[in-house]
């Protein structure tokens, strides 16, 4: 499970570190790691470090500091490094003295970008190999500066453009929230000093790859949570010895209608797919949802469709006054509910119908949904409104997006960044919701349950799109070969090999009993 922290605690952590360590320690520490990650870039792509052109990006704090002191580092391994200093006069005096020592050069910003640059740092600035992002740090504003953008700018535009490896976090996109109001590095790699900060998932397209370098932190509960594969696998549903197809949770849908039958089929055979415990189906899509699965018990009603210990609730079922009571009745039974789609339009108009619930909720709302349910749009702060939404109704909220976020009431949040936009297609939320009924069925945490199944969901849609899962029945046109895009037919028909994935990361020593809670 990776763990983020805010940049409040990160703080609160270097001080003590700060006051027990020599001068300038903590610095060194986050400057050997960010050299070694420069040093790896550089034999990866351009086949080692020696004579290679490499550039520092230094701002006047520590980030500055912290990327000179790495020049330095890779000076001494035969790099032939130039710093560009944002602001001279403000350079970190330390860093810029160990560069200098070790055979680095320094010049102007304004000196580059007014092309008064001569010598070997002239071919530096023009043609690195590597840059190495020190502007700004964590204490930084979202937006560059128009000279560093301009500089930034010019550098990404090279004809051959140079590997960028982020100190902290890139220049210009906000610590806490991950937004950016102007221009921002693209980071390839990001040395993440200390601990993973919010920005690290939630401003992951600007990151690249995250790297965490351990500098002696003592830190307290995360801010926030990844779930990573064998954390979606060790506690996902699989039978045990004594179960049966009660046991495993039985899960309600209330999907589909009249003109949206496809949404039925697709909620129902998620949840199919993501569990070996019976499936319940009440609505108008019963027809349908049969002649695709036939293996659920499908009725016409909710009042038809028997126990279950979850429903699923939402997807193209309208917003009739049939389709609103039979929400009231979902959410009038005292049993956990993923809500999505239509069922959050309708749930706008009765908020009441959550905060009375003492069985687990969960929402699911994209971004046009979570405005209908709050009055407005949602801000760039986009976790604290997650944070604010689920505690005003007392349920668990998930926001889709690039970035998936999870809250549950009490404020326990969990991003997924699958680093891919496969499952950004027509119909793919309702194979998410269904997945996430299968879970809350089985007993599991409501919003370790929607981490894991937007893990899942997201891994469906990367196998999909890379032609790994060939069996659904419309193979032919489903593009084939590797990154073509997908429909929700395909994410669906992957589910299941996306469970096995992973399952596939759990040790074996684990064991194979039921996992049912």
């Amino acid at each position: 499970m990776r763990e983020f922290h805010s940049v409040d605690a990160v703080r609160a952590a270097e001080a003590p570190l700060l006051a027990s360590l020599p001068e300038g320690a903590l610095m060194r520490r986050a400057a050997y790691g960010l050299a070694r990650i420069a040093a790896a870039e550089l034999t990866r792509n351009r086949g080692g470090v020696a004579g290679r052109a490499v550039l520092v990006l230094a701002g006047s704090g520590d980030n500055g500091g912290d990327a000179l002191f790495a020049g330095a580092q890779l000076c001494r391994r035969g790099a032939a490094v130039t710093a560009v200093l944002m602001k001279p006069e403000r350079a970190h005096a330390a860093g810029l003295a160990d560069l200098r020592a070790a055979g680095g050069v320094a010049v102007a910003a304004a000196g580059v970008l007014e092309g008064r640059v001569r010598g070997s740092a002239a071919a530096s600035v023009a043609g690195p190999d590597l840059v190495l992002d020190g502007i700004v740090g964590i204490s930084g504003r979202a937006g560059l500066r128009p000279d560093a953008a301009e500089l930034v700018a010019r550098l990404a535009a090279a004809p051959r453009r140079p590997v960028f490896v982020a100190a902290d976090l890139p220049s210009g996109v906000d610590p806490q929230t991950g937004g950016t109001d102007g221009p921002a590095v693209q980071a390839d790699v990001t040395a993440a000093f200390g601990a993973c900060k919010p920005v690290h998932v939630l401003g992951a397209r600007w990151c690249g790859r995250v790297v965490e370098v351990p500098i002696g932190l003592a830190l307290g509960a995360p801010e926030l949570r990844q779930c990573g594969d064998s954390d979606a696998g060790r506690l996902w549903p699989v039978p045990g010895a004594d179960d049966d197809k009660y046991t495993g949770g039985v899960t309600g849908v209330v999907a589909g209608s009249e003109a949206y039958p496809g949404a039925a089929v697709l909620c129902t055979g998620a949840v199919v797919a993501a569990t070996s415990a019976m499936v319940r189906y009440a609505g108008s899509g019963r027809e349908a949802v049969l002649a695709a699965w036939p293996e659920v018990v499908a009725t016409g009603t909710v009042a038809e469709a028997g126990r279950v210990q979850a429903w699923a609730v939402g997807p193209g079922m309208g917003l009739d006054e049939e389709a609103e009571e039979r929400l009231r009745t979902v959410l009038g039974a005292d049993v956990p509910a993923v809500v999505d789609a239509d069922a959050l339009t309708l749930l706008a108009r009765h908020p009441g119908w959550v905060r009375e619930r003492t069985a687990p909720t969960v929402l699911t709302p994209h971004e046009g949904e979570f405005a209908r349910l709050t009055g407005g749009p949602v801000p760039a702060d986009r976790l604290a409104a997650v944070r604010a939404l689920a505690a005003d109704l007392g349920a668990t909220v998930l926001l889709k997006g690039n970035v998936t976020l999870i809250s549950a009431p009490g404020g326990e949040a969990y991003a997924e960044h699958s680093g891919h936009a496969w499952a950004a297609t027509a119909g793919s939320g309702d194979v998410l919701t269904g997945i996430i009924g299968a879970l809350l069925a089985a007993g599991l945490d409501p919003a370790f349950a929607c981490a894991a199944a937007a893990r899942v969901h997201s891994t469906a849609a990367g196998l999909a799109a890379r032609g790994h899962c060939v069996a659904w029945r419309n193979d032919a046109a489903s593009g084939g070969g590797a990154g073509a895009p997908v429909s929700a037919s395909a994410v669906l028909a992957c589910v299941s090999a996306a469970v096995r994935v992973v399952r596939s990361e759990v040790p074996e020593d684990h064991g194979t009993g039921s996992t049912h809670a």
